[in-house]
């Protein structure tokens, strides 16, 4: 992805270094609630409350180096997601889109939904509108999901500005009422459906930045669906557990994110993303 040199967003809140230290879940549930919980858009406290903490280690001055670069990188990149959905609001919902915050913390923090830790994985909270990131996530999606690139960070962090333009356009606020007053399983297929909305919005955000920006390059979409199939809840499950559960499935399989990411990148077509009304869904 070409990022390097170009404009950086003034929305970019950083707290690292403020955190209690880094917190890591204990034995095979804390690794199976990790695996499971990334990408969550939920309240992520319970994570907190069966992690334990840890001491954060002292960065050497190579891993600050390359944490402020990811740092640069993850503001230019939410500064194409605002110039996209600055362009595509009034296109297509005659609304101005409000810019959300970033937000960069390291080992845990508070947010409007309760508390996290690095081990929750980025996340949108829609009670203050923000976007949370530990930078080292970023390093564990190419260790642990093996999908490294620029542009797979790049649709991690497109995919949470996704869940704001659903909190925006009141889509994840009518799946959170919802919570109660349907079966477990059939909340989940809603859960599942909002963050396949979310990777086609991120595809919808690539598609436009490309030709306002030319910004991809070589590879870059096949980084984005790897890191796409990294994380489906089929095969987090089947790492985690050994076999999968369907019905628990949040989030959509790896086939299905792939699909509903390369969608938005091929039409870039905002109106193609009701995945509320898809078939199979």
């Amino acid at each position: 992805m070409k990022w390097r040199g170009r404009e950086q967003s003034g929305n970019v809140e950083d707290r690292r270094g403020m955190g209690r230290g880094l917190l890591a879940g204990g034995g095979i549930i804390g690794i199976i609630v990790a695996l499971i919980t990334v990408f969550i858009s939920k309240d992520p406290s319970a994570l907190v409350q069966l992690a334990e903490q840890q001491t954060t280690q002292p960065m050497s001055a190579e891993q600050k180096a390359a944490q402020e670069d990811q740092a640069e990188f993850t503001a230019v990149v939410l500064k194409d997601t605002e110039d996209v959905w600055d362009k595509l609001f009034p296109e297509y919902f005659q609304k101005t889109y409000i810019h959300p915050k970033l937000v960069l913390f390291s080992g845990s923090v508070q947010s409007g939904c309760g508390g996290a830790s690095s081990e929750t994985g980025p996340f949108y909270c829609p009670a203050d509108s923000k976007v949370y990131i530990d930078l080292s996530f970023f390093d564990e999606l190419k260790s642990r999901f093996r999908a490294p690139g620029d542009f797979a960070c790049a649709y991690v962090i497109a995919h949470e500005v996704g869940h704001h333009v659903q909190n925006l356009l009141g889509t994840s606020g009518d799946v959170a009422r919802m919570r109660g007053r349907v079966s477990e399983s059939e909340y989940n297929r809603m859960s599942v459906k909002l963050e396949l909305q979310a990777d086609f919005y991120a595809g919808v955000w690539a598609h436009h930045a490309q030709k306002m920006k030319s910004i991809i390059e070589k590879g870059d979409i096949e980084e984005a669906l790897n890191a796409a199939n990294a994380i489906g809840d089929d095969r987090l499950q089947k790492e985690a557990q050994g076999y999968t559960v369907p019905d628990a499935f949040t989030h959509g399989t790896s086939e299905q994110r792939m699909y509903w990411f390369k969608k938005g990148y091929e039409s870039g077509d905002v109106r193609q993303g009701d995945t509320f009304s898809a078939r199979g869904l």
